[in-house]
């Protein structure tokens, strides 16, 4: 099986809409390149599988609610099942990831590996991103390593390789968050399901004239706790976001839509005048909106 290319395809909640691997073999193996443009972040998302994600070389910041790390060479990440998550590259970063669903390690619901392991690691709280230092544990490293090469190089009989390692692993995690596990059975955290539906319509509205207050209705709190929410989840306040992503919708429909004015794209993306959206696409692209179309549009 060969690695899948990575790419994004989100919908309106931010939840990732990509397949990884297939319904026979649900697991997947990306090897990307990044660098600090704006173009190569990896936007906020989520999705029902686990992540694990290994620094080839270079590093990379990578955010879930509530905590950033600095991965570097070596440095390795396992986040958990519908965890938002978004990552940058600090100049530039090569990295190799798996994602693949719990179901690949736990198979029926009702067998003892959902029961007795993979259901308490997914439900466990304090389980949203594990951060694993070069060096620190080598038998993590052996794991993926060999999962990973594995899929990558198509070997005979590569479905068994990837899930043995993948199973160790969780055994791995599951040991390291039993004690936390054992004692919790709460749902999902109550900021990450406040932060998705606020998501979800920004997403949908934002070429309206939305405002705070709105954003906060949605999740049907006051608008101190919607800035609150935002700036613990994702370190940015409900406008800053509510602008970067309008940028970012602003820089495909420069590409996507090349007979479309730069004043028409200022306005399909929420900018009240073509010269806020130049102002505001500069500071984050490096380049005013016609540099960025000529730039990439050759």
């Amino acid at each position: 099986m060969a690695l899948q290319e990575c790419g994004l395809n989100l919908d309106r909640v931010s939840k990732e809409l990509q397949p990884h691997g297939s319904l026979q073999f649900p697991c997947a193996g990306y090897s990307s390149y990044h660098t600090d443009r704006q173009e190569d972040i990896i936007p906020w998302h989520w999705h029902e599988e686990i992540e694990i994600v290994y620094i080839e070389n270079g590093q990379m910041e990578i955010k879930i609610p509530s905590k950033s790390f600095l991965l570097q060479k070596g440095d390795y990440i396992v986040i958990n099942s519908n965890v938002l998550h978004y990552g940058a590259a600090v100049r530039e970063c090569e990295l190799h990831s798996l994602v693949f669903s719990p179901a690949l390690i736990a198979g029926n619901e009702d067998f003892v590996f959902a029961k007795k392991y993979m259901q308490p690691l997914l439900d466990c709280n304090n389980f949203c991103g594990y951060f694993i230092k070069a060096g620190d544990n080598e038998n993590v490293a052996h794991w993926f390593s060999h999962a990973f090469e594995s899929l990558a190089k198509d070997c005979c009989g590569y479905e068994f390789i990837v899930r043995e390692n993948l199973s160790r692993i969780c055994l791995f995690l599951y040991g390291e968050f039993k004690p936390q596990a054992d004692t919790q059975n709460v749902p999902l955290n109550q900021d990450n399901l406040r932060i998705r539906k606020m998501l979800a319509f920004i997403h949908k509205k934002f070429a309206d004239d939305i405002s705070v207050p709105e954003i906060a209705s949605i999740a049907d709190i006051s608008e101190r706790e919607c800035l609150r929410c935002f700036q613990k989840i994702i370190q940015l306040s409900p406008i800053q976001y509510l602008l970067k992503y309008r940028v970012m919708q602003g820089a495909e429909m420069l590409l996507g839509n090349p007979a479309d004015s730069v004043s028409e794209i200022a306005t399909s993306c929420g900018f009240d005048s073509p010269s806020n959206f130049s102002k505001i696409f500069k500071r984050f692209y490096n380049c005013t909106p016609r540099e960025y179309r000529k730039l990439n549009l050759k």
